[in-house]
């Protein structure tokens, strides 16, 4: 961000005190944001944050975490092959399949495609004699799908970015305060 080309990385969380946009901008004013300076940011996607950037400097580009959109689709793929161990091999294979190609079009900015297969899941789940894990599972794929159609303009090509060196996850910053909660974790587990 600054003049010299050094990229900096901030992160904060929007609960934590009131004036938290006002706050972020503030800070990003004091490391020597400009007006018309181009600034990434890597969200969650969550409702909170969709405007943000827009507050903090018209000119920002925001991008939906590859991180977070990633996590969704593992914790469905374990759904799904969950639904194999109940006796449903064929149905759990097929799922299984269709959601790595899921991630393969979102991974290449293809939402179009993305989404025509989140509906073909939602109707493989559609049984009437469906399991309560298949329920589960279509309950996860239809709230998915409202996740990417609420920040389908902040889907980019991730393949393309990533091969370009731009920045396409927040996982280091995920895994940093993964460490700092276990380390206080650890200390109060002492302190007992």
């Amino acid at each position: 961000m600054p003049a010299e080309g050094r990229t900096r990385c901030f992160s904060f969380v929007q609960t934590y005190d009131t004036r938290s946009k006002r706050r972020l901008f503030e800070l990003l004013k004091s490391q020597g944001m400009q007006a018309n300076q181009q600034v990434t940011f890597l969200t969650d996607g969550g409702e909170d944050v969709r405007e943000l950037p827009l507050y903090l400097n018209p000119q920002a580009e925001h991008v939906l975490d590859w991180f977070h959109l990633a996590m969704r689709l593992t914790v469905m793929g374990q759904m799904a092959k969950g639904l194999g161990s109940r006796g449903r091999q064929d149905l759990a294979r097929n799922l299984t399949r269709q959601l790595e190609r899921l991630k393969w079009f979102l991974w290449h900015g293809n939402l179009f495609r993305a989404l025509q297969i989140v509906e073909d899941l939602e109707e493989d789940l559609q049984l009437e004699e469906a399991s309560p894990e298949q329920r589960k599972l279509l309950r996860a794929i239809r709230e998915f799908d409202g996740y990417l159609r609420g920040n389908r303009a902040w889907i980019p090509n991730y393949g393309e970015r990533h091969r370009n060196g731009a920045t396409i996850s927040s996982a280091f910053v995920e895994s940093t305060i993964n460490q700092v909660v276990s380390k206080r974790m650890v200390k109060r587990q002492q302190m007992r």
